[in-house]
């Protein structure tokens, strides 16, 4: 017995610091965080996600942290909480050779489970992080800082996928029953989005900063993009038509024909720009799948998302005039599905190699060894279901021309609050809608 429970305890004791993710699903530690963010008291979950961005997850909290931050409004600290975990990426680029403690990292994952190795977020994770970054410096003013944010992110959207493609041609699929129902489960719930890489909320608020910062060639290609992934969503049409005509582009009469003619603010006019977020992205479920080999039961847990995400609404923006209806350009949880169900192969592939090892373990060990090794794989086998919790689950955007002056604006339900616009000049909204609480961020560009 000694001999089957001496080198996994020992594991658990080296993992140290990713203990917490080993045994405590992530879901549930965010838990109490998200209801923070969801009260009047956004900032109280702050301190318990601090404390543990020095670990093997650091980079996910620092991810979690900055969030957290920028939603109640402390746009400084989320800077610096977003630029550790940029810090942490370019880490992980960084490094040529495996080092020692990710050595032991990947040997604890194969007779624990893949949450002590330390957190790389997916792509999609990454692009959005300078996004948020980007936001962060819009709204304290730095325009230049967010345009070296806005063009990582759109240059991300291209390395990423191709990192993604390079890594993924020495994985291969293994054909399963259960895994191949959950794929197509997974591929039935990200719906039309077929890349977890292409995110037109990034590419709108790129070419929405180009644009009030005077560079509206720049501003129609991110547009351009957007719209090839968001292709209905009628004000990146209309951003299209505008500045098509705007730039004597040869696209205007196509662009004309299909979404109508151009619409220009008047001479005293400001226009007002809404970046709207809804709710959470859903957080990752799992779902057990069990082997046989050499003639003894061992399970594998994988992690998987809810087949159907609850309904979004497009939000119902009041006191701009009649009532503008915003238009969905971004399914976050659409991403973070299409993530998963990317990486479920070389998933896939860790969890059969450890549960392939832990059979060896049980092999070589007395019965009783053989029943305590396959009782502490009962306790061990956790899916990874790390995940940027924080994040919305939908965007959606809208735009309107309207005469300067102060307004009392809502967003469906909401508690109103004051806007000023200004003759030639964009006023950018930033609604952020967790469900019981909506706060409003505004700049004047």
């Amino acid at each position: 017995m000694k001999k089957g429970l001496i080198l996994p305890l020992l594991l658990v004791t080296l993992s140290g610091c990713a203990i917490n993710s080993a045994f405590i699903n992530y879901p549930s530690q965010l838990a109490p965080v998200k209801a923070e963010l969801n009260s009047n008291t956004p900032l109280e979950g702050l301190d318990s996600l601090t404390s543990k961005i020095s670990g093997n997850d650091g980079l996910l909290y620092a991810q979690e942290a900055g969030r957290v931050a920028q939603i109640g409004g402390d746009f400084k600290a989320s800077k610096a909480f977003y630029q550790q975990a940029v810090s942490d990426y370019i880490d992980f680029d960084d490094k040529a050779t495996i080092s020692l403690s990710d050595t032991g990292a990947t040997a604890s994952s194969l007779l624990i489970n893949d949450n002590v190795i330390p957190y790389r977020g997916p792509g999609y994770e990454r692009i959005m992080l300078h996004q948020y970054q980007a936001l962060n410096y819009i709204f304290s003013q730095d325009y230049e800082g967010a345009l070296v944010e806005v063009r990582r992110s759109n240059e991300l959207q291209s390395t990423e996928q191709a990192r993604y493609e390079e890594s993924n041609k020495s994985v291969q699929a293994m054909d399963n029953g259960t895994i191949n129902t959950e794929m197509s489960k997974l591929s039935q719930a990200a719906g039309s989005t077929t890349s977890a890489f292409l995110n037109a909320y990034s590419y709108y608020t790129t070419g929405v900063l180009h644009e009030v910062l005077g560079e509206p060639n720049d501003a129609f290609i991110d547009y351009r993009k957007a719209a090839q992934i968001s292709p209905n969503n009628r004000y990146l049409q209309q951003d299209l038509v505008r500045l098509a005509k705007q730039l004597a582009m040869p696209q205007y009469d196509e662009f004309k024909r299909r979404w109508g003619e151009a619409v220009f603010p008047t001479k005293n006019q400001g226009q007002v720009i809404f970046l709207i977020e809804r709710g959470f992205v859903p957080a990752k479920q799992s779902f057990t799948v069990p082997f046989p080999i050499s003639g003894k039961w061992q399970s594998i847990s994988l992690a998987t998302y809810p087949s159907r995400d609850p309904l979004v609404r497009p939000a119902r923006i009041q006191g701009v005039g009649p009532l503008l209806q915003a238009a969905p350009i971004a399914e976050i949880s659409a991403l973070a599905i299409t993530a998963l169900k990317e990486d479920l192969p070389a998933a896939l592939a860790r969890q059969v190699a450890r549960v392939y090892a832990k059979s060896l373990l049980a092999k070589n060990t007395s019965d009783w060894g053989s029943v305590a090794i396959q009782i502490f794989n009962l306790i061990t086998e956790q899916a990874d279901r790390r995940s940027w919790l924080t994040l919305p689950q939908q965007a959606q955007i809208a735009r309107k021309y309207i005469n300067p002056g102060q307004y009392n604006i809502q967003l469906d339900n909401s508690s109103p609050t004051q806007i000023n616009v200004e003759s030639g000049r964009t006023t950018l909204i930033w609604a952020i809608d967790t469900g019981n609480y909506t706060r409003f961020y505004s700049t004047i560009i």
